[in-house]
Parts: C-alpha cells; sequence; structure tokens
C-alpha cells in the first residue's frame, strides 16, 4: 500500500475589493499567474473585477456591474505583488446602440464582440511557445447578479427583437469564451492596447453557454494526427451528440487543426470527464491548463461542486495519451482536496462556499503556487509542496 503524504496548504488573501477604484469597488477574484520567460522569479497576473458602471446604465434598467481585467506583477514569486491601478487591462467596450454593435464587432461585424459586457475569469498558458489567454466573456454587462441571477436585466430592448440576427449566446447573454494572443514584453511594460489580440471563441457560441476553456500547451496525437487539444464545460452538454445522455456541466475535449474548428463547428468533442463523488454532483471544469509532468502523462487540475451548501473544491486527476483516442483519465482521488475554509474564503454576497482557482505556477523551489477567488469576492494565493502533491495524486492511479 502506498502511503499518501500530508499536503500543508499555505493561504494568503492579497487582495480586496478597492472602494476608491471605480471598476474594482465590488469584487476582485480569479487571477490568472504566468511566469516571465527570461526571469522566473517575475510572475505576472490578469485577475477578474468589477464596480458599479453608472455611466452605462439604461433607463429603466437595473445599475449594471461591468467586468474588467486588472494587471499585477510579482518581482519575488509571488511573495508580494504591485496592482496597477492606474486602469484595467481589458476593458468591456459597453456598447448599446445596434449599428455600433454590430459595426465594431470582430472581422468587419462577422464575429460579435462577446467581450462587450464582461470580461471573466483569465486564463493565462502557452501553446506552442506562445503565450494566450482565454475569458469568459458576456454581449452585455450584468446588474447586480449577487442579487438576482438574471443575465438579461441590463440588455438594450433591440436585442430580443432580433433574435435571428444576433442568435442565442447575445440575445441570453450568454457566457462565449473566447481565445486571445498575449504579448507577454507589452504586458510586462502595460501597454495593454498592445498586449491582446483577438483570436476566436473556442466553441460554437450559440449551441451552450460554455466556461473553463483552455488549451493543452502542445498539440497531441489523436487517432493518428496532430490536434490542437481544448478543454471545455458545456452549461447545456446535452447540445452536444456526444452529451446527449448527461443531466450535470461536465469536462468536454475537443480536437482539431485550427483554432477557428472550434468556433465553425469543425472540432471533433468528446466527453472526458463526469462528475462521479458526492462534492462534484453539480457540476465539474477544468480550473487551469495542463502540466506535463513526464511524457505523455498530465496533471490536469479541475473544480466540483456539489450544491450551495458545500460549495467548491478543487481537486487533481492524471490523464495519459493513449494511442487511438483522446487522453484517458488514470488515476482521481475520491477525496476532496482543497476547499473554502478561511473566513474570507466563506464571508461575501454569495452565501455558496467558494474557492476557485483560475492558475497555477510551479516555483523553482518545487512549489505550486495557485490563484483563486474566495468567497466570489477577494483574490487569494495557496501554496503547496508539488513533489507531494503529485505522489498523492498519483496514488489513486489503477483504482478507476
Amino acid at each position: 500500500m502506498k502511503s499518501i503524504p500530508d499536503i500543508s496548504f499555505v493561504r494568503r488573501c492579497i487582495l480586496k475589493p478597492q472602494p476608491q477604484i471605480p471598476w474594482a469597488q465590488k469584487m476582485v477574484l480569479n487571477p490568472a499567474i504566468i511566469r516571465d520567460p527570461e526571469n522566473k522569479n517575475i510572475l505576472y497576473m490578469l485577475f477578474r473585477a468589477t464596480g458599479p458602471g453608472a455611466d452605462a446604465q439604461l433607463p429603466d434598467h437595473p445599475l449594471p456591474y461591468p467586468i474588467y481585467l486588472g494587471f499585477a506583477e510579482s518581482r519575488d514569486a509571488g511573495k508580494t505583488w504591485d496592482f496597477d491601478w492606474s486602469s484595467p487591462a481589458m476593458s468591456p467596450r459597453l456598447d448599446y446602440d445596434q449599428d455600433d454593435f454590430i459595426r465594431n464587432s470582430f472581422c468587419g461585424g462577422r464575429m460579435f464582440d462577446y467581450a462587450n459586457g464582461c470580461i471573466e475569469d483569465p486564463r493565462l498558458f502557452t501553446f506552442e511557445g506562445e503565450v494566450f489567454m482565454t475569458i469568459a466573456c458576456r454581449a452585455f454587462p450584468p446588474g447586480p447578479y449577487w442579487e438576482k441571477d438574471d443575465p438579461v436585466q441590463c440588455m438594450p430592448a433591440w436585442v430580443a427583437k432580433n433574435p435571428d440576427l444576433y442568435g442565442k449566446a447575445v440575445c441570453e447573454n450568454g457566457t462565449v469564451s473566447m481565445l486571445y494572443k498575449v504579448d507577454i514584453k507589452a504586458l510586462a511594460a502595460r501597454d495593454y492596447r498592445h498586449a491582446f489580440e483577438v483570436i476566436c471563441p473556442l466553441h460554437q457560441p450559440d449551441i451552450s453557454d460554455n466556461r473553463d476553456v483552455m488549451l493543452f500547451p502542445r498539440r497531441l496525437k489523436i487517432n493518428g494526427s496532430q490536434k490542437i487539444v481544448c478543454l471545455h464545460r458545456p452549461k447545456e452538454p446535452w447540445n452536444y451528440p456526444c452529451g446527449k445522455h448527461l443531466t450535470a456541466p461536465s469536462i468536454f475535449i475537443a480536437c482539431a487543426d485550427k483554432f477557428e474548428d472550434f468556433y465553425n463547428g469543425n472540432a471533433e468533442n468528446h466527453v472526458l470527464a463526469l462528475p462521479e463523488f458526492e462534492w462534484e454532483a453539480n457540476r465539474i471544469g477544468c480550473s487551469w491548463a495542463p502540466v506535463e509532468i513526464e511524457a505523455g502523462l498530465w496533471l490536469m487540475p479541475y473544480h466540483g461542486k456539489q450544491d450551495d451548501n458545500v460549495g467548491y473544491t478543487q481537486s487533481f486527476m492524471l490523464l495519459e495519451e493513449q494511442k487511438n483516442g483522446i487522453p484517458a483519465i488514470v488515476s482521481r482521488p475520491p477525496v476532496r482536496i482543497l476547499f473554502a475554509a478561511e473566513p474570507w474564503e466563506l464571508e461575501g454576497d454569495f452565501t455558496i462556499p467558494c474557492l476557485f482557482t483560475c492558475s497555477g505556477v510551479i516555483l523553482e523551489n518545487n512549489r505550486l503556487l495557485m490563484g483563486y477567488g474566495a468567497a466570489d469576492r477577494v483574490l487569494g494565493t495557496v501554496e503547496c509542496d508539488y513533489g507531494k502533491l503529485k505522489k498523492y495524486i498519483s496514488h489513486f492511479a489503477g483504482k478507476l
């Protein structure tokens, strides 16, 4: 019997809402973190922030809360952080005029700007040597969603009158996960205007609201062909042919030859993982991009939600590449690993206990640093011994 090592997690709350910063007054959470390619002690962070958008309020509509990305830098491997409050790193455009909404969208209006209202939950990762980011977007900002979960409450009236033109994602203000290329030097210089280049959505927007979307860092050989492999979590998995039997949001894997195939319907979708344990009953989704721990063996971080009382758990599984077909799950602990426990992880406008990671960086001392949102309100980091974590996850190999 293999021994299971004790894993101690060191947590820190590093950022709370900023009363003097309009775009970060209400919430700061869900950070993406990536290392500088030339200096391993330098880390860059993009985090989700929101505040009341009085300038964007429509007559007879609730006060909107647009969602932005902020930037921070650490020069001591995450011990301290310098947050840039001069401006957001990325802002929604907030076009409410019907003509402008089409005119200012991507590709000459042929692809709607789903980031027009919200830019949420960034994930930073490398793919084939370049830095990319995925973000969960909405075409229009929400109202006070912690009070009323109604994504269309701040939507202009002209949207609902044109469902055939705009499609489901716009008309229901659903989440669309977009892919951007990131110029890390421009980001480090805080030249945000030149730091981000939009590519396309990484799924078909009108099939389902879709979150927790990211890429494996390299192409994988799937059925004899090198493919770009995308992880995603559709809210309505039953709308996909491979998910017709599903009742809960699950982790999907999609394979394609080029980025646009995920958007135009030419990707091949498979179900990778279903909720299996009680603490995953409501949903599961990938947390940040998988890490290759040895050739063909990947550590995949993921989260599960049980219900509004137990909330979110952060866990991990091991995936192994196959000669034919998609990677297979070879190890998956059945017990909860990391979950909300500190007061600042439990207290907020939401009553759901929440510890939600969007990033993981392996530091020089073989420590794993993860960035997370706590209580859907504040921003934290947590460290653990990376070697012990891998050993613990590996303990469950062969027990599936």
